[in-house]
C-alpha cells in the first residue's frame, strides 16, 4: 500500500519560524501567536502583504533549516514503513519564490529532508519517492500516477481538486481544525497520531 504526503504545513510545521522572523524584522507585535495564519492575517489587515510574500521566500528558501517536523509525524513514517507500507512525499513548490531573492527552493526542501527524515532513519530514494511540483495540477497527476492508496495534505482544495484520483483514501491534516466545515470524500485528523491510527484501523 502506498501513502502519498504533501510537505509543506503537512510534514513540515513553519509556524515558530515565521513568527520568529517577524519578531526579528519588527513587523508584528510579540503578542501575535506563533501561527503561520495569523502572522498572514495581521499582515494582511495591516496592509503589509508583500513583507508576508517576501517572509515566504525566506521561510522556504534559506532558513528552511530552522522549520522544524510536526509532532509525530517522523515516528508515523518510521512505523508505516516498518508495517510494509510505501512512501511518497508529493508537494506543489515553485522552484524560486515570487518575490525576492532568487532562493532555489527544490533544493532547500530536499535537504530539510535529508537531514529531518533520512538521517533519522527513514529512507527515502530521491528519483523515485519525493516529487516537487510546479503546479497543483501536476501534483494532482503525479498522486495518480504513482496510484497512492492513501494521501494526507493540509488543503481542501487539493483533496477535491477535479482529476484527484477516485480510488485514494483522502485524509485532511488539520492541527489547527480550521476546517470546521463538512466535507465530502475526505477524513479529517489534528495530529499525526490520530491520522496514524484511522489508516492502521482501516
Amino acid at each position: 500500500m502506498r501513502i502519498g504526503i504533501d510537505f509543506d504545513n503537512t510534514i513540515v510545521s513553519y509556524d515558530a519560524l515565521f513568527h520568529k522572523i517577524a519578531i526579528e524584522k519588527q513587523i508584528i507585535p510579540k503578542s501575535i501567536p506563533k501561527n503561520k495564519i495569523a502572522i498572514r492575517n495581521y499582515l494582511r489587515s495591516a496592509g503589509q502583504e508583500d513583507f508576508w510574500t517576501l517572509m515566504q521566500g525566506e521561510a522556504y528558501g534559506l532558513r528552511m533549516n530552522e522549520a522544524i517536523p510536526y509532532d509525530g509525524v517522523i515516528s508515523f513514517m518510521r512505523n508505516m514503513r516498518s508495517q510494509g507500507f510505501q512512501l511518497n512525499i508529493i508537494s506543489h513548490k515553485t522552484k524560486y519564490p515570487f518575490a525576492g531573492p532568487s532562493y532555489d527552493l527544490h533544493a532547500a526542501a530536499t535537504k530539510w529532508i535529508y537531514d529531518y527524515i533520512i538521517d533519522q532513519g527513514i529512507n527515502l530514494n530521491q528519483k523515485a519517492e519525493i516529487f516537487f511540483e510546479s503546479t497543483k495540477e501536476d501534483k494532482i497527476y503525479r498522486i495518480g500516477k504513482l496510484e497512492c492508496d492513501i494521501f494526507i495534505d493540509d488543503l481542501p482544495e487539493i483533496l477535491l481538486m477535479p482529476g484527484f484520483r477516485k480510488k485514494t483514501r483522502r485524509i485532511l491534516f488539520d492541527p489547527e481544525m480550521e476546517h470546521q466545515e463538512a466535507q465530502t470524500n475526505m477524513e479529517k485528523a489534528n495530529s499525526w497520531n490520530a491520522i496514524e491510527k484511522l489508516i492502521l484501523n482501516g
